[in-house]
């Protein structure tokens, strides 16, 4: 019988040379020579009948068949470490640490519930978070996954959608007592609006709205401007200081206690995307997958 996985030595130079993308790294990774690498991913590609690699004097880079052999290889040889540690009797538990960068929104009030179901399913995995709107470089900064607002137009980063959340234009008991309630979106222009700037523009972040199948946003008089620290708004309208916009999932508990109120909810429903942000050609460890695979289900998406 003819061995027909005798490559399997190639493919990992191969899974290498694709998370660095460099040949010469590989070798010094791989302690050989950059020509030992160069004839064992040639000879693969001959093998198989296809290029990995798109080349050039100073780049190289995956080809779309080079990108699919790369996922499809990286889950094969996980799929080999798995099945060795059953066949050896061991628990199928992964462990290892994952760096992950989240805004202050969701690192205060989406990750701790799904950090606790993680992490009982998952008792030997360690989690570092960095939780701060600061736009970190994924990269360079050694985080394995960000989750950030909205997909950043990267081609070196995948985006993975979590949720789409609403949000709500909300304002204390006291504050409308004090100033009326707005039944238009005009009458906005009258009330003390509680704004954000945005730290990566500097400017101020518009106001989405939704009427009928229109979206609307309107850029909110600042006579209270926040700066940095987004959280900032919702606290200041709860002191009673005037309005602000904010996600759904940060208010509602606040509404359910009287503390905020909702406002013009016949222009709701509009909603901000949450993405899972990875590197693209970053070997990734069985952990960090598991995350992702956690964070991506059905049944966790917008908990």
């Amino acid at each position: 019988m003819s061995r027909q996985f005798d490559h399997l030595a190639d493919i990992e130079v191969f899974l290498i040379v694709a998370e660095k993308l460099s040949i010469s790294a590989a070798a010094i990774y791989l302690a050989t020579t950059p020509s030992v690498i160069s004839r064992t991913i040639t000879r693969l590609e001959k093998k198989l009948g296809i290029q990995f690699f798109r080349r050039t004097t100073r780049h190289l880079s995956l080809t779309e068949a080079g990108q699919l052999y790369y996922e499809k290889m990286q889950h094969a040889f996980q799929l080999i470490d798995h099945a060795e540690r059953a066949i050896q009797g061991k628990q199928l538990q992964i462990s290892g640490k994952i760096k992950l960068s989240v805004p202050t929104t969701y690192g205060h009030y989406r990750l701790p519930e799904l950090l606790q179901k993680f992490l009982l399913e998952y008792p030997d995995i360690q989690i570092e978070v960095s939780i701060s709107n600061r736009n970190v470089d994924l990269i360079a900064e050694g985080f394995d996954l960000a989750i950030r607002q909205g997909q950043l137009p990267s081609s070196t980063l995948i985006a993975r959608p979590l949720e789409l959340a609403p949000l709500q234009l909300v304002a204390s008991p006291d504050y409308l007592k004090r100033m009326g309630v707005p039944q238009t979106l005009e009458e906005l222009n009258h009330h003390q609006c509680i704004a954000f700037e945005l730290p990566s523009t500097g400017k101020v972040t518009p106001w989405f709205f939704k009427n009928g199948n229109n979206e609307i946003q309107r850029i909110p008089s600042n006579r209270i401007l926040v700066k940095e620290d987004i959280l900032g708004v919702v606290s200041l309208a709860e002191s009673g200081l005037g309005i602000c916009q904010s996600y759904s999932f940060i208010v509602n508990e606040k509404i359910r206690q009287g503390k905020l109120w909702p406002l013009l909810e016949g222009y709701a429903g509009h909603t901000r995307p949450f993405s899972l942000l990875y590197a693209q050609h970053r070997h990734m460890s069985s952990a960090t997958r598991a995350f992702i695979d956690f964070l991506c289900s059905a049944e966790n998406r917008g908990t």
